[in-house]
C-alpha cells in the first residue's frame, strides 16, 4: 500500500526530469573543468546520450541508480507497491539501455555510464571522467 494518494503520486512522478538533472550537471562541470568539451543530447543518436564528446568518440549516460537499477547500490531499491508494474518497468529500461548501448557500440562510439552515485564526490568523479579519457 503506498503512504500518499495516487494523484499525489502521480504528480510527484511527473515532475522526475529526464535532462539537465543534478548528477548530469555534476559531470558536465567536472568535464567543462578539466577541458572536456561535449554536446548535450544528441537526439540524431541513439538513446540521446547526455554528453557527447565527438573528438573522443565518446559519449556518456549519467544514469539514475534507481531507475536503471544499479546493482549493489543503495539507491537501487524495490518499491513495495504496485510490484509487478514495477518489476516491468525496470526490465524495459534496462532492456532499452542494452540496445541503445549495442546501436551506439555498432556505429563506433565508446559508451560510458556514470552512475548517479558516483557524482557525490567531486574528486571521485574527476578522476573517473581522467580515467575514462586517458585510453
Amino acid at each position: 500500500m503506498d503512504i500518499v494518494t495516487r494523484e499525489k503520486r502521480s504528480r510527484m512522478m511527473s515532475g522526475i526530469r529526464g535532462k539537465n538533472t543534478g548528477p548530469e550537471l555534476a559531470v558536465r562541470k567536472a568535464a567543462h573543468a578539466l577541458g572536456y568539451r561535449f554536446r548535450l543530447h544528441r537526439k540524431d543518436l541513439p538513446g540521446s546520450p547526455d554528453l557527447v564528446f565527438p573528438r573522443k568518440n565518446t559519449v556518456i549516460f549519467v544514469h539514475g541508480c534507481y531507475w536503471h537499477r544499479h546493482e549493489g547500490c543503495q539507491y537501487c531499491y524495490s518499491p513495495k507497491s504496485n510490484i509487478q508494474f514495477w518489476a516491468t518497468k525496470f526490465e524495459k529500461n534496462i532492456a532499452r539501455d542494452a540496445r541503445v548501448r549495442e546501436e551506439l557500440e555498432q556505429r563506433g562510439w565508446r559508451v560510458v555510464i556514470i552512475w548517479e552515485c558516483e557524482t557525490a564526490d567531486k574528486d571521485d568523479l574527476r578522476i573517473r571522467l581522467k580515467e575514462v579519457f586517458r585510453q
